[in-house]
């Protein structure tokens, strides 16, 4: 399972909470797609699936372009629900919350975001998703576009743990992340691969 990461949105470079809401992929995050495509051109995928939110599906058609795979939509593949904290830059999560940033800044946790999805049934959502994938496609490689929370549950869930909101693990915009299915078990085979990628274009993880 290739996990892809959807290049930069305009709310990514502006350092705003996405979650579940629906801003378009920057023009920077274009040239990232467009360059993933290239890196992708010669694969021969099982399968290919994105979320269906606007940047990841932006990213699945660049992909698509270049590598003639058609991606299947997959609401299921959608960034965590942030509830109240959607739309706000971090200073202003820190002003208008600040006995749950205060919490949140020293400890991650999905359930200290109020109004959201909270960890269980993100991690549920997600776990189901992907094994739905999974069953489709016994052999063979599959591709995936989705969101950085996502990406952090599925290496969570490899490593047999949960993620309630910690990321351990940099997850990029257009970055290539690989599990590998091996004697009935998922095992992590990289992690944040941006090698296709310009310099200039190599950015932080950001949220969603």
């Amino acid at each position: 399972m290739l996990l892809v990461r959807h290049g930069q949105s305009t709310w990514n470079r502006e350092h705003r909470i996405q979650g579940q809401l629906d801003p378009p992929l920057s023009e920077k995050g274009r040239r990232q797609a467009e360059l993933l495509g290239r890196r992708l051109a010669g694969c021969r995928l099982a399968g290919f699936y994105s979320s269906d939110l606007k940047r990841a599906f932006e990213t699945s058609q660049a992909i698509e372009a270049m590598t003639g795979f058609v991606a299947v939509a997959v609401p299921g593949l959608r960034e965590i629900f942030l509830g109240e904290w959607e739309g706000l830059r971090t200073e202003e999560v820190a002003q208008r919350y600040p006995d749950a940033w205060v919490r949140w800044s020293e400890e991650p946790d999905w359930d200290l975001v109020p109004g959201g999805e909270g960890t269980e049934h993100f991690e549920t959502r997600v776990a189901a998703a992907l094994d739905a994938i999974l069953e489709r496609h016994a052999h063979g490689d599959v591709l995936v576009v989705t969101h950085g929370g996502v990406i952090q549950v599925a290496l969570h869930r490899a490593a047999a743990c949960p993620s309630r909101g910690l990321f351990p693990f940099k997850i990029q915009n257009a970055s290539l992340s690989v599990l590998e299915k091996g004697d009935g078990r998922m095992i992590i085979g990289g992690v944040n691969d941006t090698c296709h990628l310009e310099p200039a274009l190599v950015t932080g993880p950001g949220r969603g």
